[in-house]
């Protein structure tokens, strides 16, 4: 479904990404694990536009898609839940989430099935986003981009700064989004739930992938090597 080839990143003269090849299949769940400053978000930003990419550098469903808008990748049917949530705060739970569907795609997701997955939200959905707090504003993140109806769900860094208790409601749920036929790609820090939800795994270390592989066959030990580079 996705895959990027060679991608290379950079933010003016500084290189963040240095030959980038990874590939997702229709159905899985991948995890991209690894230390702050790897790479991890530039790598989700050059996929979904945020970053300028060459053409041939990202593929989506065989299609060339480097370099395109962010709107545009939208439209194909790729959405990102951003690392801080980044609800508009003058908008109320339930105005950010219909913003999620301004796309028009076509698709089962609508409020009445965010709602169902996360009930919390209907109770709030008159309310200001920033009354939530921050695992509601999570759930708020990820319904809105569940309203765009998105083959490939691209999820940053859900579990920062959130107790224990609000994670697991959260990856509670992500198997009722993956039974709808969504491809899910999680940036997740916490490397033994990294490695416990996805089917495979890449490590990035200093803008390059430090080890790849099906998730219940890799070691702890060889993820801490790839991980810190020891």
């Amino acid at each position: 479904m996705l895959s990027t080839h060679h991608l290379t990143a950079f933010y003016g003269d500084f290189q963040a990404l240095f030959g980038i090849d990874l590939e997702i299949s229709a159905g899985e769940v991948v995890a991209i694990i690894g230390a702050n400053g790897a790479g991890k978000s530039t790598l989700l930003k050059a996929v979904t536009g945020l970053v300028p990419a060459r053409r041939d550098a990202v593929r989506f469903e065989g299609q060339p898609i480097g370099g395109r808008g962010a709107h545009e990748i939208l439209g194909l049917g790729i959405a990102m839940v951003p690392e801080g949530r980044r609800l508009f705060p003058s908008l109320s739970v339930e105005e950010n989430l219909m913003l999620g569907s301004y796309r028009g795609r076509p698709g089962a997701w609508n409020l009445q099935r965010v709602y169902q997955l996360f009930p919390m939200l209907r109770e709030k959905r008159l309310a200001p986003s920033t009354s939530l707090s921050g695992g509601q504003q999570q759930m708020a993140s990820i319904a809105r981009a569940l309203m765009s109806n998105p083959k490939l769900l691209i999820c940053d860094e859900m579990s920062l700064g959130l107790a224990p208790i609000v994670i697991k409601d959260i990856y509670d749920a992500l198997p009722t989004i993956v039974a709808q036929g969504i491809t899910l790609v999680i940036v997740e820090q916490d490397v033994g739930l990294a490695m416990r939800v996805s089917n495979r795994l890449y490590c990035l270390q200093e803008g390059r992938v430090s080890l790849s592989g099906k998730s219940q066959e890799l070691t702890r030990e060889q993820v801490s090597q790839a991980y810190f580079g020891i």
